[in-house]
C-alpha cells in the first residue's frame, strides 16, 4: 500500500471506510476501501462476496475493482474513482432532472443491473448512494450484500436501507428474488423525479404503510413465503387505496409512471430464469423494453416475470 497516498475520507461504513487516495507511481486517483476486521488468510479475502462478484462482473456501469491488497492482516479494496454519488447529487439540486437527464441516469442503472442479473448475482442494496456518477457516466457500486441467485435460503433478514426495501424483504419473506432490485430501482426512479423519496417509512411498520399508502394493499396470495405477515395485517385492515402516481409524480410522464409501476407490486415469488431452466418449465418473457429510456431501444433482461410496453401506442415504431 506504500504507492497509494490517502488524500480524504470519502465515507465510513459497517464494514470498511473508503477514501479517495492517489497512486504516486501512475499519478492515478483511485477509491481505497479499508475493510475494518483483520483477515489473516489470502483464501478467506478472495472468499468475500464483493471480491466474487466484482471479479465476475465487468460492465461500462458496474463499477471496477483495480486490485485487492492484503497488508499486515489489513484488507484494502482498490477501485475506480468516482466523483459523486446519485444522493449527493439529488441533494444539492435546485431544480428537478429534465426527463432526458433520468432516462441517461436510469438507462445506465438498468443495462449495469441487467448485466449482474445475467451473470447470476443481485446487489439486494440499490439506494442513491450506492450508484455512481462522474459526468455524464452512472456505476453501480458496494456489492457488499451481493448474493448469487443460486444460493441456498434462508436470506439475510437485514437487506437494503428501510426506504428501498422491497415489501418481502420487510415481512421477512424466507426466499426472493432479484426483482427486490427492481423495487428498489422504481423508488430511486420516483425520488429522481422529486428529489424526495417516495417511502420515508420511520420504522419497518411506517415503511409497509407508506408504501400502502401510494400503492394500496396488496393481495394476500403475494407473499405466501412471509413470516411476519402481521406486519401486512395491521396495515392491510385498514383497506387503503392505492394513489394515482401522476399526482404524486406531476412531472413524470406516462412511460416513467409505467415503469415505477411495473418495478413495484409484482405478485410474488417472481421466478427468475434460472429456477424456470432448472426445472424445464418453458420461460416466460423476461425482458423489458426501455423504449423511450435511453437512446435506442435496448432490451435488458431483469428477472421480471412479465413484457412492459409504454402506454403509448406509437413508441414502438420508431
Amino acid at each position: 500500500m506504500e504507492r497509494y497516498k490517502f488524500m480524504e475520507e470519502l465515507g465510513d461504513g459497517t464494514c470498511g471506510s473508503v477514501f479517495k487516495a492517489i497512486n504516486s507511481e501512475t499519478c492515478e486517483i483511485v477509491a481505497v476501501k479499508k475493510m475494518k476486521r483483520k483477515f489473516y488468510f489470502w483464501e478467506e479475502c478472495m472468499n468475500l462476496r464483493e471480491v466474487k462478484a466484482l471479479r465476475k462482473l465487468n460492465h461500462p456501469n458496474v463499477i471496477k475493482l483495480k486490485e485487492v491488497v492484503r497488508e499486515n492482516n489489513e484488507l484494502f479494496f482498490i477501485f475506480e474513482y468516482m466523483e459523486y454519488n446519485l444522493y449527493q447529487i439529488m441533494r444539492e439540486r435546485e431544480q428537478p432532472f429534465s426527463e432526458e437527464e433520468i432516462r441517461n441516469l436510469m438507462s445506465q442503472v438498468l443495462q449495469g443491473l441487467s448485466h449482474m442479473h445475467r451473470n447470476c448475482y443481485f446487489h439486494r442494496d440499490l439506494k442513491p448512494e450506492n450508484l455512481l456518477v462522474t459526468g455524464d457516466v452512472l456505476k453501480i457500486a458496494d456489492f457488499g450484500l451481493a448474493r448469487e441467485v443460486s444460493s441456498e435460503p434462508p436470506y439475510t433478514e437485514y437487506v437494503s436501507t428501510r426506504w428501498y426495501r422491497a415489501p418481502e424483504v420487510l415481512l421477512q419473506s424466507s426466499t426472493y428474488t432479484p426483482a427486490i432490485d427492481m423495487w428498489a430501482i422504481g423508488a430511486v426512479l420516483a425520488e429522481l423525479f422529486t428529489l424526495s423519496p417516495i417511502f420515508p417509512g420511520e420504522s419497518e411498520i411506517d415503511q409497509l404503510y407508506k408504501i400502502c399508502c401510494v400503492l394500496g394493499a396488496p393481495e394476500w396470495t403475494a407473499f405466501p413465503e412471509a413470516t411476519n405477515l402481521s406486519r401486512l395485517l395491521n396495515v392491510a385492515y385498514s383497506e387503503i387505496l392505492p394513489a394515482n402516481l401522476s399526482d404524486i409524480i406531476p412531472n413524470a410522464s406516462t412511460e416513467a409512471i409505467d415503469l415505477i409501476t411495473v418495478s413495484m407490486w409484482v405478485p410474488y415469488p417472481l421466478r427468475d430464469p434460472l429456477e424456470l431452466g432448472l426445472n424445464n418449465i418453458a420461460k416466460p418473457n423476461l425482458e423489458l423494453n426501455l423504449w423511450n429510456f435511453g437512446a435506442e431501444p435496448d432490451d435488458c433482461f431483469l428477472g421480471l416475470t412479465l413484457a412492459v410496453k409504454p402506454s403509448v401506442s406509437d413508441l414502438g415504431k420508431a
